[in-house]
């Protein structure tokens, strides 16, 4: 190969360089990398109205950065290799950033990740949540993420485990091959599974297609069958709330509502993207998804609202009803997430600029903002010494099955490792139903689909296969010589935008 690329990246090296040393320090360049499409929860224009609202706190707070300004530059992440695109754009067209924000997007966010590690540049994403991001050591070293990663809701799974004295569970997700969001949540809850030597069994299926409900409460009562009569089947769900109230009606004309087990459903992001999660929907089925859901426990992000929280969800949702982006989804896991990534950047960089360090030290500010305990927008948010939010969590249980009624039965504090069940609540379980308090013990319960059969899946250790040197190198040669790349028809980009995804980062869980 010629050595021209190489010779490339030398030049722009020198230009980012001489850039770099002629920036005011009364000026914080802040790089902003999501997507512009507004089908996604964390766009730009969903996004911005809470970096803006964070900013003007900042700024109005003369004892934390006096005299120091924002400079903020949006660009599409795309949630593929687009991201890396335009970060690099960025840099040699503008300047380096003292500061990324995002991409959220796990593929997208690995090759940002890694540049910004090579380049001492902080990165802070209210995304990334995949459980291969928790190995920071050697790739993804300035990466701090303020949204609870999907390892911290195993984490939660394990302790409400060990609470009630549970030792098996049936996994069960969507998968879209695409941004897999599901994937990932449950490869977090089997991760922690895993290596505290519970037993699994995994099964996923494709939302896209037809959802054989009855198909698979079967294969799980198949799979109960090889199991005891005395022990609980746990079913943990991720899918959209029409899929998992099917398999919930489903579950309840197979009968294994009325026996020994209770079922989980994820709740992703506090979001309404993936539907109401009631089991009303006003049709015929509404008294049958009643009495099923009784079974039901729906665990989602514990919610601390503070009164400024108010003042900040009528400010957010006013910029974005002027886009004309009219829903219920103004405020989610990821609008809070990078307003308060923001107040800690802010925080840390306060730090150093009083220990008389600037903002290029970009690994101390990164130490500045790991393991530490802060005030975000909706209350505390408790950041570990590996740069990852500690994740609260709720758990919804229906507690008045006559009406139907669902509340709060218990609470996960991560930063204590605490699974608290709530006193002010009626336990939904009695006369017939799971006793959560005691022991398991044999009581002659006739069910015979409330085991699970030995988990067949195995861990695959973190791979990149594409490294960002490549990628780096592959795009100025493409800048070089006008090498038009991807602009193809529709059907062979997204197959090789797939497969560059899917090189960037691989996952610890796989079904075999």
């Amino acid at each position: 190969m010629s050595s021209f690329p190489i010779f490339n990246i030398f030049l722009v090296t020198l230009v980012l360089l001489a850039k770099s040393n002629t920036l005011e320090e009364d000026t914080v360049n802040m790089l902003v990398i999501l997507p512009k499409d507004n089908t996604y929860m964390f766009s730009i224009d969903r996004v911005k109205p809470a970096i803006e609202y964070a900013l003007r706190t900042v700024k109005g707070n003369d004892s934390l950065l006096p005299g120091v300004t924002f400079s903020v530059t949006y660009q599409n992440s795309d949630c593929g290799n687009t991201a890396l695109f335009n970060l690099v754009d960025t840099a040699v067209q503008l300047q380096k950033p003292d500061v990324i924000l995002g991409p959220v997007c796990e593929y997208a966010a690995a090759l940002v990740a890694r540049l910004a590690s090579h380049w001492n540049i902080p990165m802070v994403s209210a995304g990334a949540l995949a459980t291969g991001f928790t190995h920071k050591a050697e790739e993804y070293t300035h990466l701090t993420r303020v949204s609870p990663a999907y390892s911290k809701m195993g984490e939660m799974f394990l302790a409400m485990f060990k609470y009630h004295q549970w030792d098996r569970a049936m996994l069960l997700y969507s998968d879209d091959k695409l941004e897999r969001n599901c994937y990932f949540t449950i490869e977090g809850v089997h991760q922690s599974f895993k290596e505290e030597g519970y037993t699994m069994n995994v099964q996923d299926f494709d939302e896209t297609k037809h959802v054989d409900a009855e198909g698979i409460v079967h294969s799980i009562k198949s799979e109960g069958e090889r199991g005891q009569s005395s022990e609980r089947i746990l079913v943990i769900m991720c899918a959209s709330s029409d899929t998992v109230r099917n398999i919930m009606l489903a579950a309840h004309r197979q009968g294994m509502t009325n026996c020994n087990c209770v079922f989980f459903n994820i709740e992703l992001f506090n979001s309404s993207t993936y539907g109401n999660g009631s089991w009303k929907r006003g049709d015929k089925y509404d008294l049958e998804a009643k009495k099923a859901y009784s079974s039901l426990q729906t665990v989602t992000l514990l919610r601390s609202v503070k009164p400024e929280f108010e003042t900040f969800s009528i400010e957010v949702k006013r910029s974005v009803q002027k886009l004309i982006l009219n829903d219920d989804d103004y405020v989610n896991m990821f609008v809070e997430g990078f307003h308060d990534a923001i107040i800690l950047y802010a925080l840390a960089f306060h730090e150093i600029l009083k220990s008389g360090l600037s903002k290029k030290d970009g690994a101390k500010v990164v130490q500045q903002m790991w393991n530490r305990t802060y005030e975000g927008i909706a209350g505390p948010v408790s950041i570990d010494a590996n740069g990852d939010r500690y994740g609260d969590f709720s758990v919804i249980a229906m507690t008045d099955p006559e009406a139907g009624t669902q509340e709060v039965i218990g609470d996960y504090y991560g930063l204590q490792g605490r699974f608290d069940m709530r006193s002010n609540v009626k336990l939904p379980w009695g006369h017939g139903r799971l006793k959560i308090d005691y022991p398991k013990t044999d009581q002659g319960n006739t069910c015979k689909s409330c085991g699970l059969g030995e988990s067949a899946v195995t861990g695959i250790v973190v791979g990149a296969f594409l490294g960002t040197g490549l990628l780096m190198t592959f795009y100025f040669f493409r800048k070089k010589y006008r090498i038009t790349i991807e602009r193809r028809n529709r059907q062979d980009d997204i197959g090789k935008h797939r497969q560059l995804r899917e090189d960037s980062i691989r996952s610890h869980f796989s079904a075999a």
